[in-house]
């Protein structure tokens, strides 16, 4: 019977200390979402916003409105191939980048790892002032090594077909820092005994990467790839600094609409149903990873 209270004394205390944060949570998470779920269901605008009389319940007709906008369709192409374009390169070149700088013939890895995670902590503004000048179409420097390669300079930013590989180019360049430190970490991690084995048995570095470090390191890339395609679907940054969605839409991704239709037009609650379709496009590419991970596991 003692033993029973306790438990449960111990049970209050630690609700107790978790009431604070859990309060946090719920008040600035979960209540935000849902009150954005209820206005994906109403025609909340500018005018509701002064008058919440205005505000009326039309159920689906923002998501059939959804699916009906062309742009819509657009938008979404446009953050599928950066998505699945950007995402993979981003994640093949962190990794390529921590076997690097974990490599035992580099030299002043910890001078490495600073150089390359630089990227990540500076301001985006100050990276797109940088880039834009580097895809200046008469004096940026990418034209000036075509132009010594004898090849005719391109108008990164201007032409629809070239926006948004620059724009995939800058965000590589940009993120691939964070994910090389969670590489080099799980690197850490694999044990020297396994490649010794192996180097026994006489495999190949390349055989060594294929059947040492890629299977010891699933677990650090199945995360890598599910953070990476999380924030790669969630593209905006990029574009409203630099191309604003242009040319010709090229570079529009859903959250830049969802910004547009949401804080340019005021059309909260279409923006809201956006924001929430976006949402189950998210889960369902991380489901498929899981999925394809359990697969390869099997």
């Amino acid at each position: 019977m003692k033993g029973s209270q306790q438990r449960h004394t111990e049970a209050r205390a630690g609700y107790g200390f978790l009431l604070p944060a859990l309060s946090a949570i719920a008040m600035f998470f979960f209540l935000p979402v849902v009150v954005a779920l209820s206005l994906s269901f109403t025609d909340f605008d500018i005018y509701a916003l002064g008058n919440l009389e205005h505000l009326r319940f039309i159920g689906l007709r923002n998501y059939f409105q959804l699916v009906e906008n062309p742009l819509f369709w657009k938008a979404l192409v446009n953050t599928l191939y950066f998505a699945l374009i950007g995402g993979p390169l981003s994640v093949g070149v962190s990794l390529a980048a921590a076997m690097l700088v974990s490599s035992r013939l580099v030299r002043f890895k910890g001078l490495f790892r600073a150089v390359f995670f630089l990227p990540v902590v500076t301001t985006l503004v100050a990276v797109a002032v940088v880039w834009r000048y580097l895809y200046h179409p008469n004096y940026g420097l990418f034209n000036y090594g075509l132009g010594l390669l004898g090849l005719d300079p391109i108008d990164w930013l201007g032409d629809p077909d070239w926006a948004m590989p620059a724009i995939i180019l800058m965000a590589v360049w940009k993120n691939f820092g964070y994910n090389m430190i969670i590489f080099i970490a799980g690197l850490q991690n694999i044990p020297e005994q396994l490649y010794e084995a192996a180097r026994i048995d006489g495999a190949s570095t390349l055989q060594q990467f294929r059947q040492v470090t890629l299977p010891m390191l699933a677990p650090t890339f199945l995360f890598v790839a599910i953070i990476t395609m999380i924030g790669y679907f969630q593209l905006f940054a990029e574009p409203y600094v630099m191309t604003q969605g242009g040319p010709s839409n090229a570079t529009l991704s859903i959250v830049l609409l969802m910004y547009q239709e949401g804080f340019r037009w005021w059309n909260i609650g279409y923006a809201s149903a956006l924001a929430f379709l976006l949402f189950i496009i998210i889960l369902f590419v991380t489901l498929l990873q899981l999925r394809f991970k359990k697969g390869f596991e099997q």
